[in-house]
């Protein structure tokens, strides 16, 4: 008599593919940071070039916009930092597995990706925590540079005049005029 282990398989392909998930939301998450990353770098330059020659107090404010786009970055490098996740089955159990029987094959493998799965999810919750920190400094950093780039089109600041001095040139003094005129004849 032949077992039925339709359901095992189930269980074992279905604990398998949760696994593959979870480490393509992992790689995903690395890349939307490098994305973060890359262009926060390159809004940072524009950011201050734009506030250049800007009221102080604007300076001023344009500092806090880029300490939280520096934290930011911090907290998408930490990312990086996170350790590999675990992909269930290891090779090195190969051999030891062809001992055994097929049923005993499958529950090793739910068994295998369950430890797995658990062991993963503590990584990617404190990767999911840094990259959500990093995209809301993002934000209210981008809003405050917005604000602040705004606000340095729309207010005039208010400049010293300039002091104009006129020199007429069309009117020469007769003394030069008849100098002019005797050195002519």
């Amino acid at each position: 008599m032949v077992e039925d282990l339709r359901h095992i398989e189930f269980l074992a392909i279905n604990s398998k593919e949760i696994i593959e998930k979870q480490v393509d939301s992992y790689r995903q998450q690395h890349s939307y940071a490098g994305t973060i990353i890359g262009f926060t770098v390159l809004y940072i330059p524009f950011f201050l070039t734009s506030l250049d020659g800007s009221n102080h107090i604007i300076q001023l404010i344009s500092i806090v916009a880029v300490a939280l786009f520096i934290v930011s970055i911090l907290f998408m490098l930490n990312i990086f930092r996170g350790k590999p996740l675990d992909q269930a089955q290891s090779v090195i159990k190969y051999k030891e597995l062809l001992a055994k029987s097929y049923k005993e094959i499958l529950l090793y493998e739910i068994e295998a990706n369950k430890v797995a799965y658990v062991k993963n999810n503590v990584i990617t919750h404190k990767g999911n925590k840094r990259y959500m920190q990093g995209v809301g400094l993002t934000t209210i950093a981008i809003l405050i540079s917005i604000i602040l780039l705004l606000s340095n089109t729309f207010i005039e600041i208010e400049k010293t005049p300039t002091k104009v001095v006129v020199v007429n040139t069309t009117k020469m003094p007769k003394t030069n005029l008849s100098k002019d005129s005797s050195a002519r004849k």
